[in-house]
């Protein structure tokens, strides 16, 4: 599905590219990567993956932003940042760890599967994600 499909679908919505939404968003994804580590170190792994994927939430929604969508789905920042990847604007790299984690995300949500190793993993990705976003997203504002 591409982008266009997606609206149809109602997955995204068409904007004007707003900052104060994805400054507010970079600050949520802070938030939380601070607390994925909190929670870390207190080896609550269940809480540690929930968060890491809300840190890289936050910041695809805040690229979703600087580009004029808004998402109704989780599934509609997927098809924005896959379209990003083929574009050359976003490595594949981060597509599918942005994927890898929504599903550890659910499957510590929902299936109460989670460990130490993978809530170690993902607090590293979920960092260096929201670092990638951060120099994407300041780029688009000079």
């Amino acid at each position: 599905m591409n982008i266009e499909e997606a609206i149809e679908k109602e997955h995204l919505k068409k904007i004007t590219p707003d900052r104060e939404l994805m400054k507010k968003e970079l600050e949520e994804a802070k938030y939380d990567l601070k607390k994925a580590k909190e929670t870390l170190e207190k080896k609550d792994y269940k809480w540690s993956t929930i968060q890491s994927y809300y840190v890289m939430f936050h910041s695809a929604k805040s690229f979703l932003y600087s580009l004029g969508y808004r998402e109704n789905t989780h599934l509609g920042i997927i098809i924005v940042l896959e379209e990003q990847s083929l574009e050359g604007e976003l490595e594949s790299r981060y597509v599918n760890d942005y994927k890898a984690a929504k599903n550890a995300r659910e499957n510590a949500d929902y299936n109460y599967s989670y460990s130490s190793e993978k809530a170690k993993y993902l607090v590293k990705t979920a960092e260096e994600f929201k670092k990638r976003i951060e120099e994407i997203v300041k780029k688009k504002e000079e």
